[in-house]
Protein backbone atom coordinates (compact mmCIF):
# COMPACT_ATOMS: atom_id res chain seq x y z
CA UNK A 1 0.00 0.00 0.00
CA UNK A 2 1.37 3.37 -1.05
CA UNK A 3 0.59 7.03 -0.37
CA UNK A 4 2.19 10.40 -1.08
CA UNK A 5 1.88 13.76 0.68
CA UNK A 6 3.81 17.00 0.32
CA UNK A 7 5.80 19.09 2.76
CA UNK A 8 8.76 21.50 2.77
CA UNK A 9 12.25 21.71 4.15
CA UNK A 10 14.51 24.73 4.57
CA UNK A 11 17.46 25.42 2.31
CA UNK A 12 19.04 28.59 3.68
CA UNK A 13 16.16 31.07 4.07
CA UNK A 14 14.24 29.51 1.20
CA UNK A 15 12.20 26.31 1.18
CA UNK A 16 12.25 23.28 -1.08
CA UNK A 17 9.27 21.03 -1.70
CA UNK A 18 9.66 17.41 -0.67
CA UNK A 19 7.48 14.38 -1.40
CA UNK A 20 6.69 12.20 1.62
CA UNK A 21 6.14 8.71 0.17
CA UNK A 22 4.89 5.94 2.47
CA UNK A 23 4.90 2.24 1.57
CA UNK A 24 3.40 -0.28 3.98
CA UNK A 25 3.56 -4.07 3.52
CA UNK A 26 3.07 -7.13 5.68
CA UNK A 27 6.10 -8.59 7.42
CA UNK A 28 8.15 -8.35 10.57
CA UNK A 29 7.93 -4.82 12.01
CA UNK A 30 10.44 -2.36 10.63
CA UNK A 31 10.25 1.42 10.21
CA UNK A 32 12.78 2.92 7.81
CA UNK A 33 13.23 6.53 6.67
CA UNK A 34 15.33 7.08 3.54
CA UNK A 35 16.16 10.16 1.48
CA UNK A 36 19.04 11.86 3.33
CA UNK A 37 17.29 12.54 6.68
CA UNK A 38 19.14 14.28 9.52
CA UNK A 39 19.29 12.75 13.00
CA UNK A 40 16.28 14.81 14.13
CA UNK A 41 14.26 13.53 11.16
CA UNK A 42 15.33 9.93 11.82
CA UNK A 43 13.89 10.33 15.31
CA UNK A 44 10.56 11.33 13.76
CA UNK A 45 9.50 7.71 13.54
CA UNK A 46 9.20 7.48 17.34
CA UNK A 47 7.05 10.62 17.48
CA UNK A 48 4.93 9.59 14.50
CA UNK A 49 4.21 6.07 15.79
CA UNK A 50 3.30 7.30 19.29
CA UNK A 51 1.13 10.13 17.91
CA UNK A 52 -0.81 7.72 15.66
CA UNK A 53 -1.41 5.25 18.49
CA UNK A 54 -2.31 7.90 21.08
CA UNK A 55 -4.76 9.49 18.62
CA UNK A 56 -6.69 6.18 18.53
CA UNK A 57 -5.63 5.21 15.02
CA UNK A 58 -4.53 1.67 14.20
CA UNK A 59 -0.83 1.00 13.78
CA UNK A 60 -0.08 -2.56 12.65
CA UNK A 61 3.19 -4.44 13.09
CA UNK A 62 4.17 -4.19 9.43
CA UNK A 63 7.09 -3.00 7.31
CA UNK A 64 7.02 0.81 6.91
CA UNK A 65 9.24 2.61 4.44
CA UNK A 66 9.20 6.41 4.24
CA UNK A 67 10.98 8.03 1.31
CA UNK A 68 11.81 11.75 1.35
CA UNK A 69 12.28 12.95 -2.22
CA UNK A 70 14.36 14.39 -3.78
CA UNK A 71 16.93 12.02 -2.31
CA UNK A 72 19.93 14.37 -2.74
CA UNK A 73 18.47 17.17 -0.58
CA UNK A 74 19.35 17.13 3.12
CA UNK A 75 16.19 17.09 5.27
CA UNK A 76 16.55 18.69 8.65
CA UNK A 77 12.99 19.69 9.53
CA UNK A 78 10.93 18.08 12.29
CA UNK A 79 8.05 19.87 10.57
CA UNK A 80 7.57 16.84 8.30
CA UNK A 81 6.19 14.75 11.23
CA UNK A 82 2.56 15.57 10.48
CA UNK A 83 2.90 14.94 6.75
CA UNK A 84 4.60 11.61 7.49
CA UNK A 85 1.77 10.52 9.81
CA UNK A 86 -0.87 11.52 7.23
CA UNK A 87 0.96 9.47 4.55
CA UNK A 88 0.91 6.38 6.78
CA UNK A 89 -2.79 6.79 7.56
CA UNK A 90 -3.61 7.10 3.85
CA UNK A 91 -1.43 4.09 2.99
CA UNK A 92 -3.20 1.99 5.66
CA UNK A 93 -6.64 3.07 4.35
CA UNK A 94 -7.57 4.90 7.57
CA UNK A 95 -7.86 8.19 5.67
CA UNK A 96 -9.16 8.73 2.15
CA UNK A 97 -8.88 12.45 1.37
CA UNK A 98 -10.44 13.83 -1.81
CA UNK A 99 -7.46 15.80 -3.17
CA UNK A 100 -4.40 15.35 -1.00
CA UNK A 101 -2.23 16.71 -3.84
CA UNK A 102 -3.77 20.16 -3.27
CA UNK A 103 -2.22 20.45 0.20
CA UNK A 104 1.21 20.81 1.74
CA UNK A 105 1.35 19.63 5.34
CA UNK A 106 3.72 21.01 7.98
CA UNK A 107 3.98 20.43 11.71
CA UNK A 108 5.90 18.69 14.48
CA UNK A 109 4.05 16.00 16.44
CA UNK A 110 4.15 15.40 20.17
CA UNK A 111 3.75 11.87 21.49
CA UNK A 112 0.06 12.45 22.25
CA UNK A 113 -0.73 13.77 18.74
CA UNK A 114 -0.55 17.49 19.42
CA UNK A 115 0.74 19.58 16.50
CA UNK A 116 3.56 21.82 17.67
CA UNK A 117 4.78 25.03 15.97
CA UNK A 118 7.89 24.93 13.81
CA UNK A 119 10.38 27.48 12.50
CA UNK A 120 10.49 28.61 8.87
CA UNK A 121 6.75 28.61 8.15
CA UNK A 122 6.87 31.87 6.17
CA UNK A 123 9.45 30.52 3.68
CA UNK A 124 7.29 27.39 3.43
CA UNK A 125 4.25 29.51 2.54
CA UNK A 126 6.23 31.51 -0.03
CA UNK A 127 7.43 28.30 -1.67
CA UNK A 128 3.96 26.70 -1.57
CA UNK A 129 2.45 29.73 -3.30
CA UNK A 130 5.25 29.56 -5.88
CA UNK A 131 4.61 25.84 -6.48
CA UNK A 132 0.87 26.27 -7.01
CA UNK A 133 -0.21 24.56 -3.78
CA UNK A 134 -3.81 25.51 -3.00
CA UNK A 135 -3.86 24.83 0.74
CA UNK A 136 -1.26 24.81 3.50
CA UNK A 137 -1.94 22.86 6.71
CA UNK A 138 0.24 24.21 9.54
CA UNK A 139 0.29 24.33 13.35
CA UNK A 140 -2.32 26.77 14.60
CA UNK A 141 0.36 28.94 16.25
CA UNK A 142 2.07 29.39 12.87
CA UNK A 143 -1.10 30.13 10.87
CA UNK A 144 -1.00 33.94 11.06
CA UNK A 145 2.63 33.97 9.95
CA UNK A 146 1.90 31.78 6.92
CA UNK A 147 -1.25 33.76 6.04
CA UNK A 148 0.90 36.80 5.23
CA UNK A 149 1.36 35.27 1.79
CA UNK A 150 -1.55 35.99 -0.51
CA UNK A 151 -2.92 33.45 -3.00
CA UNK A 152 -2.84 30.38 -0.74
CA UNK A 153 -5.33 29.15 1.89
CA UNK A 154 -3.75 28.50 5.29
CA UNK A 155 -5.43 26.12 7.73
CA UNK A 156 -4.25 25.95 11.33
CA UNK A 157 -4.65 22.65 13.21
CA UNK A 158 -3.92 21.72 16.82
CA UNK A 159 -3.90 17.92 16.71
CA UNK A 160 -3.34 15.02 14.33
CA UNK A 161 -7.02 14.07 14.73
CA UNK A 162 -8.13 17.56 13.66
CA UNK A 163 -5.89 17.42 10.57
CA UNK A 164 -7.28 13.99 9.62
CA UNK A 165 -10.89 15.11 10.12
CA UNK A 166 -10.29 18.19 7.97
CA UNK A 167 -8.76 16.18 5.12
CA UNK A 168 -11.57 13.64 5.36
CA UNK A 169 -14.17 16.41 5.13
CA UNK A 170 -15.60 15.72 8.60
CA UNK A 171 -14.86 19.20 9.96
CA UNK A 172 -14.70 22.61 8.33
CA UNK A 173 -11.72 24.83 9.19
CA UNK A 174 -11.86 28.38 7.90
CA UNK A 175 -8.69 29.72 6.24
CA UNK A 176 -6.66 32.03 8.46
CA UNK A 177 -6.69 35.69 7.39
CA UNK A 178 -3.92 38.12 8.29
CA UNK A 179 -4.65 41.80 7.67
CA UNK A 180 -1.28 43.20 6.70
CA UNK A 181 -2.40 46.83 7.10
CA UNK A 182 -3.31 46.31 10.75
CA UNK A 183 -0.09 44.49 11.59
CA UNK A 184 2.13 47.27 10.27
CA UNK A 185 0.55 50.04 12.34
CA UNK A 186 3.56 50.55 14.61
CA UNK A 187 3.47 52.55 17.83
CA UNK A 188 6.40 54.97 17.87
CA UNK A 189 5.64 55.98 21.46
CA UNK A 190 7.28 52.74 22.59
CA UNK A 191 10.60 53.73 20.98
CA UNK A 192 13.12 56.07 22.63
CA UNK A 193 12.80 59.61 21.25
CA UNK A 194 15.62 61.63 19.71
CA UNK A 195 14.17 64.66 21.51
CA UNK A 196 15.69 63.35 24.76
CA UNK A 197 19.23 63.93 23.47
CA UNK A 198 20.53 67.36 24.44
CA UNK A 199 22.67 69.16 21.89
CA UNK A 200 24.61 67.03 19.36
CA UNK A 201 22.70 68.61 16.46
CA UNK A 202 25.39 67.75 13.91
CA UNK A 203 25.34 64.10 14.95
CA UNK A 204 21.54 64.01 14.75
CA UNK A 205 21.79 65.44 11.24
CA UNK A 206 24.27 62.69 10.30
CA UNK A 207 21.97 60.01 11.71
CA UNK A 208 19.05 61.44 9.74
CA UNK A 209 21.05 61.23 6.52
CA UNK A 210 22.18 57.69 7.39
CA UNK A 211 18.58 56.61 8.04
CA UNK A 212 17.27 58.26 4.86
CA UNK A 213 19.76 56.53 2.57
CA UNK A 214 20.62 53.37 4.52
CA UNK A 215 24.23 54.51 4.99
CA UNK A 216 26.78 53.08 7.40
CA UNK A 217 27.95 55.47 10.13
CA UNK A 218 30.79 55.58 12.67
CA UNK A 219 30.52 57.82 15.74
CA UNK A 220 33.76 58.71 17.48
CA UNK A 221 33.83 60.50 20.80
CA UNK A 222 34.81 60.32 24.50
CA UNK A 223 32.92 58.25 27.09
CA UNK A 224 29.60 59.76 28.10
CA UNK A 225 29.23 61.95 25.03
CA UNK A 226 26.00 60.17 24.04
CA UNK A 227 27.10 57.79 21.27
CA UNK A 228 25.11 54.81 22.55
CA UNK A 229 22.15 56.98 23.50
CA UNK A 230 21.99 58.38 19.98
CA UNK A 231 22.33 54.96 18.34
CA UNK A 232 19.53 53.47 20.42
CA UNK A 233 17.20 56.24 19.27
CA UNK A 234 17.91 55.51 15.61
CA UNK A 235 14.99 53.01 15.25
CA UNK A 236 12.58 55.92 15.93
CA UNK A 237 13.69 57.72 12.75
CA UNK A 238 14.18 54.76 10.44
CA UNK A 239 11.84 54.69 7.40
CA UNK A 240 8.76 52.51 7.46
CA UNK A 241 9.02 48.95 6.21
CA UNK A 242 8.08 48.20 2.62
CA UNK A 243 6.04 44.97 2.62
CA UNK A 244 8.63 43.18 0.49
CA UNK A 245 11.38 44.17 2.95
CA UNK A 246 9.27 43.07 5.93
CA UNK A 247 8.63 39.64 4.40
CA UNK A 248 12.35 39.18 3.65
CA UNK A 249 13.27 40.04 7.22
CA UNK A 250 10.50 37.91 8.71
CA UNK A 251 11.72 34.92 6.67
CA UNK A 252 15.16 35.25 8.25
CA UNK A 253 13.78 35.45 11.80
CA UNK A 254 11.46 32.54 11.01
CA UNK A 255 14.38 30.38 9.85
CA UNK A 256 16.34 31.37 12.98
CA UNK A 257 13.35 30.42 15.18
CA UNK A 258 13.05 33.92 16.69
CA UNK A 259 9.56 34.94 15.59
CA UNK A 260 8.03 34.06 18.96
CA UNK A 261 9.30 37.45 20.19
CA UNK A 262 7.04 39.29 17.75
CA UNK A 263 3.31 39.86 17.98
CA UNK A 264 1.43 38.02 15.21
CA UNK A 265 4.68 36.32 14.22
CA UNK A 266 5.74 39.16 11.91
CA UNK A 267 8.68 41.56 12.07
CA UNK A 268 6.90 44.92 11.71
CA UNK A 269 9.76 47.30 12.55
CA UNK A 270 13.27 47.40 11.18
CA UNK A 271 15.50 45.15 13.30
CA UNK A 272 18.06 46.74 15.61
CA UNK A 273 20.71 44.21 16.65
CA UNK A 274 23.38 45.08 19.19
CA UNK A 275 25.69 42.10 19.83
CA UNK A 276 28.27 42.19 22.64
CA UNK A 277 31.90 42.66 21.65
CA UNK A 278 32.71 39.08 22.78
CA UNK A 279 30.63 37.65 19.93
CA UNK A 280 32.25 34.90 17.85
CA UNK A 281 32.83 35.07 14.12
CA UNK A 282 30.16 32.42 13.43
CA UNK A 283 27.55 34.11 15.63
CA UNK A 284 28.19 37.39 13.82
CA UNK A 285 28.35 36.17 10.22
CA UNK A 286 26.31 32.95 10.45
CA UNK A 287 27.20 29.30 10.01
CA UNK A 288 27.52 26.22 12.17
CA UNK A 289 27.32 22.54 11.27
CA UNK A 290 23.74 23.24 10.17
CA UNK A 291 24.16 26.82 8.82
CA UNK A 292 21.91 29.40 10.43
CA UNK A 293 21.72 33.20 9.97
CA UNK A 294 24.09 35.30 12.07
CA UNK A 295 23.67 38.82 13.41
CA UNK A 296 24.46 40.41 10.04
CA UNK A 297 21.52 38.56 8.46
CA UNK A 298 19.23 39.17 11.43
CA UNK A 299 19.98 42.87 10.81
CA UNK A 300 18.85 42.61 7.18
CA UNK A 301 16.90 45.76 6.20
CA UNK A 302 17.69 47.15 9.64
CA UNK A 303 20.60 48.19 11.86
CA UNK A 304 23.63 46.34 13.22
CA UNK A 305 25.00 48.41 16.11
CA UNK A 306 28.56 47.64 17.22
CA UNK A 307 29.28 49.58 20.40
CA UNK A 308 32.97 50.05 21.27
CA UNK A 309 34.06 48.88 17.82
CA UNK A 310 37.79 48.31 18.57
CA UNK A 311 36.89 45.91 21.39
CA UNK A 312 35.51 43.37 18.91
CA UNK A 313 37.90 40.65 17.78
CA UNK A 314 39.77 41.69 14.66
CA UNK A 315 38.75 38.49 12.87
CA UNK A 316 35.07 39.23 13.64
CA UNK A 317 35.36 42.75 12.23
CA UNK A 318 37.10 41.60 9.07
CA UNK A 319 34.33 39.13 8.19
CA UNK A 320 32.01 42.15 7.93
CA UNK A 321 33.80 43.43 4.85
CA UNK A 322 32.18 41.08 2.33
CA UNK A 323 28.53 41.50 3.46
CA UNK A 324 29.01 45.29 3.71
CA UNK A 325 30.08 45.29 0.08
CA UNK A 326 27.83 42.60 -1.42
CA UNK A 327 24.73 42.62 0.79
CA UNK A 328 24.75 38.86 1.37
CA UNK A 329 26.71 36.13 3.15
CA UNK A 330 27.74 32.88 1.48
CA UNK A 331 28.38 29.94 3.80
CA UNK A 332 29.99 26.93 2.16
CA UNK A 333 29.99 23.41 3.54
CA UNK A 334 31.10 20.10 2.05
CA UNK A 335 27.59 19.13 0.96
CA UNK A 336 26.11 22.52 0.10
CA UNK A 337 26.55 26.27 -0.14
CA UNK A 338 23.94 28.60 1.37
CA UNK A 339 23.39 32.30 0.83
CA UNK A 340 21.83 34.54 3.51
CA UNK A 341 20.86 38.16 2.73
CA UNK A 342 22.68 40.82 4.76
CA UNK A 343 21.78 44.33 3.57
CA UNK A 344 22.09 46.20 6.83
CA UNK A 345 23.06 49.62 8.15
CA UNK A 346 26.25 49.38 10.17
CA UNK A 347 26.21 51.82 13.08
CA UNK A 348 29.40 51.78 15.12
CA UNK A 349 30.83 53.80 17.97
CA UNK A 350 34.30 54.06 19.47
CA UNK A 351 36.51 56.19 21.68
CA UNK A 352 39.33 58.22 20.11
CA UNK A 353 41.94 56.47 22.28
CA UNK A 354 42.19 53.79 25.03
CA UNK A 355 41.42 56.24 27.85
CA UNK A 356 38.78 57.93 25.71
CA UNK A 357 39.76 61.58 26.18
CA UNK A 358 42.11 62.32 23.29
CA UNK A 359 41.29 65.81 22.00
CA UNK A 360 38.83 66.54 24.83
CA UNK A 361 38.31 70.22 25.64
CA UNK A 362 36.71 69.54 29.05
CA UNK A 363 38.81 70.40 32.09
CA UNK A 364 39.86 67.35 34.08
CA UNK A 365 39.59 65.02 31.08
CA UNK A 366 43.17 65.02 29.89
CA UNK A 367 44.33 62.17 27.66
CA UNK A 368 46.91 59.93 29.32
CA UNK A 369 47.68 57.80 26.27
CA UNK A 370 50.95 57.84 24.37
CA UNK A 371 51.10 58.22 20.60
CA UNK A 372 51.94 54.55 20.09
CA UNK A 373 49.00 53.51 22.25
CA UNK A 374 46.61 55.67 20.25
CA UNK A 375 47.89 54.34 16.94
CA UNK A 376 47.67 50.74 18.16
CA UNK A 377 44.13 51.29 19.43
CA UNK A 378 42.88 52.87 16.21
CA UNK A 379 44.59 50.22 14.08
CA UNK A 380 42.15 47.64 15.46
CA UNK A 381 39.74 49.10 12.93
CA UNK A 382 41.32 48.31 9.57
CA UNK A 383 41.47 50.72 6.65
CA UNK A 384 39.38 48.47 4.35
CA UNK A 385 36.60 48.28 6.96
CA UNK A 386 36.71 52.03 7.59
CA UNK A 387 36.53 52.56 3.83
CA UNK A 388 33.16 50.83 3.77
CA UNK A 389 31.62 53.22 6.29
CA UNK A 390 29.92 56.15 4.55
CA UNK A 391 29.70 58.65 7.42
CA UNK A 392 32.39 59.41 10.01
CA UNK A 393 31.21 61.83 12.66
CA UNK A 394 32.83 63.11 15.84
CA UNK A 395 30.61 63.26 18.93
CA UNK A 396 31.94 66.01 21.25
CA UNK A 397 31.54 65.83 25.00
CA UNK A 398 28.89 68.17 26.34
CA UNK A 399 29.67 70.85 28.94
CA UNK A 400 27.73 71.20 32.16
CA UNK A 401 25.82 74.19 30.80
CA UNK A 402 24.61 72.09 27.85
CA UNK A 403 23.41 69.29 30.13
CA UNK A 404 21.43 71.69 32.33
CA UNK A 405 19.44 73.05 29.41
CA UNK A 406 15.93 71.86 28.60
CA UNK A 407 15.90 69.70 25.41
CA UNK A 408 15.08 71.83 22.37
CA UNK A 409 15.69 69.49 19.45
CA UNK A 410 13.23 67.83 17.10
CA UNK A 411 11.19 64.79 18.00
CA UNK A 412 11.87 61.48 16.29
CA UNK A 413 8.44 61.64 14.66
CA UNK A 414 9.31 64.89 12.85
CA UNK A 415 12.68 63.59 11.68
CA UNK A 416 11.08 60.36 10.52
CA UNK A 417 8.67 62.26 8.26
CA UNK A 418 11.62 63.73 6.34
CA UNK A 419 13.33 60.34 6.26
CA UNK A 420 10.18 58.68 4.90
CA UNK A 421 9.82 61.39 2.26
CA UNK A 422 13.42 60.90 1.14
CA UNK A 423 13.06 57.11 1.13
CA UNK A 424 9.86 57.32 -0.93
CA UNK A 425 11.76 59.34 -3.53
CA UNK A 426 14.34 56.56 -3.64
CA UNK A 427 11.72 53.81 -3.89
CA UNK A 428 10.15 55.60 -6.84
CA UNK A 429 13.57 56.10 -8.44
CA UNK A 430 14.56 52.44 -8.05
CA UNK A 431 11.15 50.89 -8.72
CA UNK A 432 12.61 48.81 -11.58
CA UNK A 433 16.05 48.29 -10.04
CA UNK A 434 15.19 45.86 -7.21
CA UNK A 435 16.93 48.01 -4.59
CA UNK A 436 15.38 50.11 -1.83
CA UNK A 437 17.79 52.92 -0.96
CA UNK A 438 20.77 54.96 -2.17
CA UNK A 439 23.29 52.95 -0.15
CA UNK A 440 22.47 49.89 -2.28
CA UNK A 441 23.31 51.62 -5.57
CA UNK A 442 25.82 49.91 -7.83
CA UNK A 443 28.29 51.64 -10.13
CA UNK A 444 25.79 51.83 -13.00
CA UNK A 445 23.23 53.45 -10.69
CA UNK A 446 25.78 56.02 -9.52
CA UNK A 447 26.57 56.95 -13.14
CA UNK A 448 22.87 57.38 -13.85
CA UNK A 449 21.63 59.16 -10.72
CA UNK A 450 24.68 61.00 -9.29
CA UNK A 451 25.57 63.49 -12.00
CA UNK A 452 27.71 66.47 -10.86
CA UNK A 453 28.19 69.93 -12.29
CA UNK A 454 31.72 71.26 -12.93
CA UNK A 455 31.98 73.12 -9.61
CA UNK A 456 31.08 69.96 -7.71
CA UNK A 457 33.50 67.87 -9.75
CA UNK A 458 36.36 70.21 -8.82
CA UNK A 459 35.42 70.01 -5.14
CA UNK A 460 35.38 66.22 -5.22
CA UNK A 461 38.72 66.12 -7.03
CA UNK A 462 40.35 68.32 -4.39
CA UNK A 463 38.85 66.22 -1.59
CA UNK A 464 40.10 62.99 -3.14
CA UNK A 465 43.60 64.41 -3.51
CA UNK A 466 43.95 66.07 -0.10
CA UNK A 467 42.32 63.30 1.94
CA UNK A 468 43.89 60.43 0.00
CA UNK A 469 40.49 58.79 -0.53
CA UNK A 470 39.98 55.49 -2.31
CA UNK A 471 37.73 54.73 -5.27
CA UNK A 472 35.28 53.12 -2.83
CA UNK A 473 35.17 56.33 -0.79
CA UNK A 474 34.51 58.23 -4.03
CA UNK A 475 31.40 56.13 -4.69
CA UNK A 476 30.19 56.47 -1.12
CA UNK A 477 30.51 60.25 -1.15
CA UNK A 478 28.35 60.39 -4.29
CA UNK A 479 25.71 58.12 -2.70
CA UNK A 480 25.73 60.31 0.38
CA UNK A 481 25.33 63.49 -1.68
CA UNK A 482 22.40 61.88 -3.50
CA UNK A 483 20.69 61.20 -0.16
CA UNK A 484 21.27 64.75 1.11
CA UNK A 485 19.70 66.06 -2.11
CA UNK A 486 16.73 63.70 -1.63
CA UNK A 487 16.14 65.00 1.89
CA UNK A 488 15.85 68.49 0.39
CA UNK A 489 13.65 67.10 -2.40
CA UNK A 490 16.18 68.21 -5.00
CA UNK A 491 16.28 66.25 -8.29
CA UNK A 492 19.93 67.29 -8.83
CA UNK A 493 23.02 67.12 -6.66
CA UNK A 494 24.27 70.63 -5.99
CA UNK A 495 27.55 71.95 -4.63
CA UNK A 496 26.20 72.26 -1.05
CA UNK A 497 25.02 68.65 -1.05
CA UNK A 498 28.39 67.35 -2.15
CA UNK A 499 30.22 69.67 0.24
CA UNK A 500 28.31 68.27 3.21
CA UNK A 501 28.92 64.70 2.02
CA UNK A 502 32.67 65.32 1.82
CA UNK A 503 32.70 66.65 5.41
CA UNK A 504 31.53 63.25 6.62
CA UNK A 505 34.84 61.69 5.55
CA UNK A 506 36.99 63.67 8.01
CA UNK A 507 38.07 60.56 9.91
CA UNK A 508 39.42 58.81 6.85
CA UNK A 509 42.87 57.40 6.16
CA UNK A 510 45.09 60.31 7.22
CA UNK A 511 43.30 60.61 10.56
CA UNK A 512 43.93 56.95 11.23
CA UNK A 513 47.66 57.05 10.53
Amino acid sequence: MFARTYSYTLNGIDAEKIDIEAHVKTGMYRFTIVGLPSNSVKESKERVVSAIQNSNFYFSQSVYTINLAPADLKKDEVGIDLSMAISILIATKQLQPAKIEDYAIIGELSLDGEVRPVRGVLPFAVAAQRDGIKGLIVPKENAKEAALIQGIDVYGVETLVEAVDFLAGNVNILPTITLVEEIFNTNLSEIDDMFDVKGQYQVKRALEIAAAGGHNILMLGPPGSGKTMLARRLPGILPEFVLEEALETTKIFSVAGLLNKFKNGVVVTRPFRSPHHTISDIALIGGGSIPKPGEVSLSHNGVLFLDELPEFKKSALEVLRQPLEDGFVTISRAVSSLCFPAKFMLVASMNPCPCGYHGSSIEGHTCSCGTSQIIKYRSRVSGPLLDRIDIHIEVPQLHYSDLMQVPTGEKSEDIRKRVNQARNIQLERFVKEKIFCNAQMSTKHIRKYCILDEESKNLLQNAMTKKGLSARAYDRILKLARTIADIENSPDIHFKHLSEAVQYRNLDRKYWE
